[in-house]
């Protein structure tokens, strides 16, 4: 979703974050930049895709002036 504020082309970027049970660690996926990273903490997989993602979106010629990233985090907890 691209939107436009103050003149500026601001890009929105949704990231999917889900709790894999397996592995132990939290993952991060979007189709649209392409890109898939891991890691335990959660914190520290929020990080490393606001470093990765605007990396993998310059090599793709999809970098625009401002980037934003929308994380939508699920975790599902069994209860009983």
């Amino acid at each position: 979703m691209i939107l436009r504020n103050r003149g500026v082309d601001m890009q929105i970027y949704d990231v999917e974050i889900f709790w894999d049970d397996e592995a132990d660690v939290w993952v991060a996926t979007s189709d649209a930049i392409p890109i898939a990273l891991e890691n335990a903490s959660y914190d520290t997989l929020i990080d490393r895709v606001r470093t990765a993602a605007p990396e993998i979106l310059e090599l793709n010629n999809k970098l625009h002036n401002s980037v934003q990233f929308r994380f939508k985090t699920e975790r599902l907890i069994a209860c009983g």
